[in-house]
């Protein structure tokens, strides 16, 4: 038997509300499929299966509130067969249905479940019957204002646990920007590249000879990841920053990372995103863009332990060739777990990829 339990999508959801299964008992699912829609204080989440099945049965109800490893359904292994629940008498017993949620707020509120009457499938007492049945409920908060506190406890968590470094180093952008211009004019409008792009794949590639800067700090120890999974933050017009991730963004072609990168502004700012978007990132890049600062320097979104920031691109005086011009710069920063890595090899990262952005043409091969 396999228990399918609220996975943790992202270091700031603490809990999640069911809005909608996808499958119902009976029914067959893959690893990957979308079995149930989450929503959580940023967003309406598809939820991925992790494994091959057959749905046993579906625990939690619609409108279920739950906290993140609440048990949501049970699944079959593929070729086991489903048994009677035995009591130790040996008599299957007589249970009534609850879900977690129901569960939780009824001991919280001083709601006796054996005078509600279920609504749910079969008889199953829900969190709306508990609610209905409970005086007083406290009127629903405003969701932006429980996001910044999410957002806000996360942070506070991450600066209190993760020794975190900084450097930074000034990125020259000149022949980067060059090499765009030049692409772009053989490219039909749909596939033109933006300079965010070109930085997101530089930095997937320049990580993979610094694997310490790429994975998850779990159980008290590091877990270097097999991929690079570049956590995106993304503004949302409610107000507030979601990071949901650019899966494998080292093997992919620039103008597929462009695609996905807008595909993936767009569903969240619409509040429509996958678990996995959202659970598997192993390093966040926050871009600040046009209209940003000079410099960033971010704060870790565990489980992660590195977090590379770019200021606003603006030309500046460079010294080349022993004379000072205006040229492209960007300011590229990185914070890291002090735990994993140490200031040399983050400056060693930062100097990589300014490198590797003076040779633009590599960064696609």
């Amino acid at each position: 038997m396999i228990e399918f339990k609220l996975p943790a999508l992202g270091a700031d959801m603490d809990e999640g509300t069911l809005l909608e299964w996808k499958v119902q008992a009976g029914d067959a699912v893959k690893k990957g499929q979308v079995v149930a829609v989450v929503d959580t204080t940023k967003a309406a989440v598809d939820v991925e299966c992790w494994q091959d099945g057959t749905v046993h049965e579906l625990v939690a109800q619609p409108g279920d509130k739950m906290p993140v490893g609440t048990l949501m359904a049970t699944l079959l292994e593929p070729g086991e067969q489903p048994g009677a629940k035995v009591s130790r008498g040996g008599t299957p017993p007589p249970r009534r249905m609850v879900s977690p949620a129901a569960r939780k707020a009824a001991a919280e509120r001083g709601v006796d479940l054996g005078r509600v009457a279920g609504t749910g499938p079969q008889g199953a007492v829900t969190l709306e019957d508990v609610e209905k049945a409970a005086p007083g409920i406290a009127p629903p908060t405003d969701k932006a204002a429980e996001m910044r506190k999410a957002i806000a406890a996360a942070m506070a968590r991450s600066k209190r646990e993760i020794p975190h470094y900084y450097v930074a180093e000034d990125i020259v952008l000149a022949k980067a920007l060059a090499w765009l211009q030049a692409a772009n004019a053989t490219r039909p409008m749909a596939e033109r590249l933006l300079p965010a792009a070109l930085l997101l794949k530089a930095v997937a590639v320049t990580l993979k000879r610094y694997p310490e800067l790429n994975g998850h700090w779990r159980d008290g120890a590091y877990q270097p990841a097999a991929q690079v999974n570049l956590g995106v933050a993304i503004s949302l017009r409610q107000g507030g920053l979601i990071a949901p991730a650019l899966l494998d963004a080292g093997s992919k072609p620039l103008t597929q990372l462009m695609q996905e990168m807008t595909d993936l502004v767009a569903r969240a700012r619409a509040g429509s995103l996958r678990s996995s978007e959202l659970g598997e990132g192993t390093i966040t890049v926050t871009n600040l863009g046009d209209q940003g600062s000079e410099a960033v320097f971010g704060i870790i979104y565990p489980p992660q332990v590195a977090l590379v920031g770019f200021g606003r691109i603006a030309e500046r005086p460079v010294v080349e060739d022993g004379a000072v011009k205006p040229l492209a710069v960007v300011s590229a920063s990185l914070a890291a777990d002090h735990r994993v890595s140490d200031g040399h090899r983050g400056a060693l990262f930062l100097r990589d990829l300014a490198d590797l952005l003076q040779r633009p043409e590599e960064i696609d091969q």
